[in-house]
């Protein structure tokens, strides 16, 4: 009986085994581990995100925090490994190896240098890690790109220059300066080259420069130089490729007497230029929502990471390596006329941040209150 008995206690165990086999086999074919098995990707991971300089208030005024709060969005067991290189190639080189070092599993890139990043970006894929271009294109083979149509930029950017000239009846009477941005910046290039296929022929271009690093400082040198050059009278406008450099730009002119000054130019909607929008010395800037952008860009992350195709990425933009999905979005010009209906509007500013006291006159003239 004894024998019995303990024959019996065996077949038992050995049937426990076979059903919790089988209960284990049926919790590994859920829908939500099957779709996860399939794509091979996992439900969360590390974000490498490398920002090109602080310069330029954008970056960590805004990429960075709204990157930040959407990737926490889209997946609250994701971490963020954040580094800016301050407009050094090497450090931001440095930066990438680090992340790299560290296990990151996708790298959000924002090259300094668009050419010198690929060797960023072939580092990467050397170790399986996917590689997103925000803003500015690397080259190499990058996985998506997000950012703007920047020749459209450009172009937005010329047709209110030379708006702003025919209006003032000035198109033909003198010259115009071009300030662009920094030559190892591949945004630069498409600005300027949008910019000129509407100002040429159009305009006079007495002097033009490229901006090492998008320096304010340096564009006012440049525009102190171009004054100094052409002659403040005989300068009927001004392009520059963006706000921090319009600020340097702005100095000179007011430094020189040119007062009021010729149309200004800018891009990124910065706080003191669309303050400078409403006292007239500046003519428009281009708003880049950077919250759909750093949101895009957090999309794509979370579905490399999790082995799924990015649905948004429906243009493709060719960076010397490859045609790279991208997803490219709408710039908006903005003047003094629709600062409310654009950057008060979403929010990007309050009227209590825009309306300072000195700045409270031109805010009811333009029904900012």
């Amino acid at each position: 009986m004894s024998t019995r008995t303990g024959g019996a206690r065996i077949l038992t165990a050995a049937a426990m085994a076979a059903l919790l086999a089988l209960f284990v086999a049926a919790c590994g074919t859920t829908s939500d581990d099957s779709t996860s098995a399939s794509s091979g990707g996992s439900e969360s991971g590390t974000v490498g995100l490398l920002l090109p300089e602080s310069k330029t208030t954008r970056y960590e005024a805004f990429d960075h925090p709204y990157f930040e709060q959407d990737l926490k969005e889209k997946c609250p067991d994701c971490t963020l490994e954040y580094a800016n290189a301050d407009q050094d190639a090497a450090q931001q080189q440095s930066q990438a190896e680090s992340m790299l070092t560290k296990g990151v599993d996708v790298l959000v890139l924002d090259p300094v240098d668009g050419e010198a990043a690929e060797a960023i970006v072939n580092k990467a894929k050397s170790q399986d890690v996917p590689v997103i271009s925000y803003d500015r294109l690397a080259s190499g083979p990058v996985d998506y790109y997000v950012s703007f149509d920047n020749e459209k930029v450009g172009q937005l950017q010329g047709q209110a220059l030379l708006d702003a000239l025919d209006e003032a009846g000035t198109t033909d009477s003198g010259d115009v300066v071009m300030i662009n941005g920094a030559p190892t910046d591949p945004n630069a290039a498409q600005f300027k080259k949008g910019a000129e296929s509407v100002l040429d022929g159009q305009v006079t271009i007495g002097k033009e420069f490229d901006t090492p690093d998008w320096s304010p400082d340096k564009a006012q040198s440049e525009m102190q130089s171009a004054i100094t050059e052409i002659g403040a009278d005989k300068i009927v406008g001004v392009y520059s490729a963006n706000d921090g450099m319009a600020t340097g730009i702005s100095a000179a002119m007011k430094s020189a007497g040119m007062t009021p000054p010729p149309p200004l130019t800018g891009q990124d909607a910065e706080l003191s230029a669309i303050q400078r929008l409403l006292s007239g010395d500046q003519t428009m800037t281009v708003y880049k929502a950077i919250g759909p952008e750093a949101e895009a860009a957090a999309g794509m992350a979370v579905a490399l990471i999790q082995g799924e195709d990015y649905p948004d990425a429906s243009d493709s933009v060719n960076n010397g390596t490859a045609d790279v999905p991208s997803q490219l979005l709408e710039p908006v010009v903005v003047t003094a006329d629709n600062v409310n209906d654009t950057v008060v509007k979403d929010g990007f500013y309050t009227t209590k941040e825009i309306c300072t006291p000195q700045y409270a006159a031109d805010c009811k003239k333009y029904g900012i209150e």
